[in-house]
């Protein structure tokens, strides 16, 4: 039978499900969502607008834009238990943090265990506006700061800033961020969504499913890229070194962190919405040498992009946030802010044609034999 099976390891290739989301075209380097090209989400949108387009179907209205920008600040709240939970494990991984405080959620808030349509799009959009606010006072608690409150004149993503600096942002900093935050938003059937899908699919709460989401982000083999390839551009300090890094790297048939991805065989169409955002950034920061590496690296790589190692999104995200000063720990939390209305139409769009996820492996183990009772083996 093993002969007359296919094995598509890691599913990689199978169609599971129909989705109405993000559509992905690996092979000419496009992504839209909802029908929309990401390149004009990421030039002409906002964060708050896109996460409406992906959980609602359609652009809003002025007016219902204005009226779910309202509920998504009217949701930054959090019990105080879980600012006590957050001090009680304030010295473990951000990730395990964030995961155990969701999951806290879902016992101290009463509606969180409903599990409707409407249900899921209130705790989504709860959801959404609490999870930055987790990251942030994590952040703060480690470092022995109390954490500051959210700003309700903010935007999302200039509120995420102002609640982990506790300085508020001007408006092309906050804009950067909140392009980072719409790049991040969706991407089909990934680990951490397809996770969140089988989770859904035995019918249980919203918040088990991020749960589950959040746990498989947490995996370096699916989030953590940005901070891998900030490690890279500290290991190669200086531009005038990428060349050599490059060629050893290559020799090695070691991978160069920021190039290829699993399904776009040219450069990730994200990817260019970072980058002029990370020359401009360095500049004000007064560290243009990040930038200058990321393109000696780019440059050192072109012969490589033939067989699609190009540039993706991660590349340039973890030098924006070495420029704020995050820690590189964060750098994966920051993107399960980003990709949390993903999540939440992913979840919804599962439950909406429910079936129990639950594929075959063929098994290979020994063939039948007979019980040995233990005094005889």
């Amino acid at each position: 039978m093993t002969d007359t099976v296919k094995i598509n390891r890691g599913l990689k290739g199978i169609h599971f499900e129909r989705c109405g989301v993000s559509d992905i075209d690996g092979a000419r380097g496009e992504l839209s969502y909802r029908g929309y090209s990401i390149h004009d989400l990421a030039t002409q949108s906002t964060f708050e607008e896109v996460a409406y387009l992906l959980i609602f179907g359609e652009l809003p209205t002025a007016a219902q834009l204005a009226d779910f920008d309202a509920r998504l600040r009217a949701a930054r709240v959090l019990p105080q238990p879980i600012y006590d939970i957050i001090a009680a494990c304030k010295d473990g991984h951000p990730m395990d943090v964030l995961r155990t405080a969701v999951s806290a959620l879902a016992a101290l808030e009463p509606q969180a265990q409903q599990t409707g349509e409407e249900a899921f799009i209130e705790n989504g959009i709860r959801l959404t506006a609490q999870v930055p606010m987790i990251v942030a006072a994590h952040d703060n608690i480690r470092n022995d700061r109390a954490p500051v409150a959210p700003d309700p004149d903010l935007s999302h993503a200039a509120n995420w800033l102002w609640m982990l600096k506790g300085e508020k942002p001007d408006a092309e900093t906050a804009r950067l961020a909140d392009v980072d935050f719409i790049l991040h938003a969706e991407h089909g059937s990934n680990a951490s969504s397809f996770a969140a899908r089988v989770t859904i699919s035995t019918e249980t709460n919203l918040h088990g499913g991020i749960v589950t989401a959040i746990s498989t982000l947490a995996g370096p083999a699916h989030g953590g890229a940005a901070e891998d390839v900030m490690k890279m551009v500290h290991e190669i300090g200086k531009p005038e070194n990428a060349a050599a890094y490059v060629k050893a790297k290559r020799a090695n048939r070691e991978a160069v962190m920021g190039f290829g991805h699993r399904v776009y065989r040219k450069e990730d169409p994200r990817a260019r919405h970072l980058r002029e955002g990370v020359r401009r950034l360095g500049e004000k920061m007064g560290a243009p040498e990040w930038y200058e590496i990321l393109q000696a690296v780019v440059e050192a790589m072109k012969p490589y992009s033939r067989h699609g190692l190009n540039v993706n999104v991660d590349f340039y995200s973890g030098v924006i946030y070495q420029l704020h000063g995050i820690p590189m720990d964060l750098y994966v939390p920051i993107f399960a802010i980003g990709r949390m209305p993903g999540w939440v139409i992913q979840c919804i769009e599962q439950q909406r044609s429910n079936i129990l996820i639950r594929p075959l492996t063929l098994y290979d183990g020994p063939e039948p034999r007979a019980y040995v009772p233990i005094g005889d083996r």
